[in-house]
């Protein structure tokens, strides 16, 4: 028996090398002057940014999930790291912070180099659109852990807020509005039951695919302008409005959400059509393109949605928040700690 390499074992260092060497421009372009370390160390350092009088660090972790099954089947790597940083930067974004560092994990069972740029390459771009740096990650390597070609990813961020500006859902009270901002499509939730509905479906559903590999929505931009008018806001994931809204206010209280405030991009109708899905089913699953919430107060309403137009955003009036007695009208669904009901 001759002698065993690493490499004979199935995990290539110098490969490993070759991937921190392509990706280096991609995350250099991120980094502001805080950073004081460069890619490749054991661990990265950041000073904090100037200006801020007293700071507090809020942090987010989350994966893109079995989206990356399509991205994968599809060859479509560009995007899922947009998906991860999104995931993680629009929940730091909720309590008021601004994405400041992230950090990602890629693993996979034999390292394809191509592969990893573009994966990597999305996550810097995704941390460019947020606003943060990519300050390192780490590059796993684990045979006869994944199957030939599959890799998984989870990212880490970090977020930065004066003690006195985080949002914290405490002021929110009866009669004031919800402003929806739209999503891109299921962003990275729900992809075990649409697997399952494109599997029933077969090749049928192609014509869908670009709607559901689009890479989720960052907000950043656009909600920065106006938080200091932000009384409470959500992020539209995993749970869907059912689960997702009660997290911004108190109990007592319920959101009424007109569902007829917007138009449902036409992949969840699909969705819906395709497994035979109730609208309570798709309202717990699915942010149904409404990915972002923010809830202001009534007089405030009309600023805060001009200046996210002025942002680019497209800002919706689709509700307000009511009395956890309140019953909803037809066409309208209440959710409050106490459950959710359509009328």
């Amino acid at each position: 028996m001759g002698r065993l390499t690493y490499r004979e074992a199935g995990v290539d260092i110098d490969a490993g090398n070759e991937l921190v060497r392509r990706i280096k421009p991609h995350v250099a372009r991120t980094h502001g002057p805080e950073l004081l370390t460069g890619l490749g160390g054991f661990a990265a350092a950041s000073a904090l940014p100037a200006g801020y009088r007293d700071p507090v660090l809020v942090t987010g972790t989350d994966g893109v999930g079995t989206k990356l099954r399509l991205a994968i089947n599809y060859d479509r790597h560009d995007d899922v790291g947009q998906d991860l940083v999104a995931m993680c930067a629009n929940d730091v974004l909720v309590v008021g912070a601004q994405p400041f560092l992230f950090l990602d994990y890629y693993a996979t069972g034999a390292l394809d180099v191509d592969v990893g740029e573009r994966v990597i390459a999305g996550i810097a771009r995704g941390c460019e659109i947020a606003g943060c740096a990519l300050a390192g990650g780490e590059t796993a390597e684990m045979p006869g852990f994944y199957q030939a070609g599959d890799y998984d990813l989870a990212g880490f961020c970090v977020g930065l807020v004066e003690r006195d500006k985080l949002v914290t859902g405490e002021s929110v009270a009866a009669g004031d509005l919800l402003i929806g901002l739209p999503s891109s499509g299921p962003h990275a939730n729900g992809y075990s039951l649409i697997r399952r509905i494109l599997a029933d479906q077969g090749t049928a559903t192609t014509a869908y695919i670009e709607q559901l590999l689009a890479p989720t929505r960052i907000y950043v931009r656009p909600v920065t302008p106006v938080l200091e008018y932000c009384k409470g806001m959500c992020h539209i994931t995993g749970g869907g409005f059912v689960d997702n809204l009660p997290r911004m206010f108190a109990p007592g209280l319920a959101a009424d959400v007109d569902l007829d405030a917007w138009s449902r991009p036409a992949v969840f109708a699909f969705l819906q059509q395709a497994g035979n899905i109730d609208d309570m089913e798709m309202l717990r699953t699915f942010n149904n393109g409404i990915g972002y919430v923010l809830c202001v107060a009534e007089s405030e309403a009309d600023a805060v949605c001009g200046a996210l137009e002025a942002a680019g955003e497209t800002a919706l009036v689709i509700g307000r928040m009511v009395d956890e007695a309140a019953r909803p009208v037809t066409g309208h669904l209440r959710v409050g700690h106490d459950g959710a009901t359509l009328g």
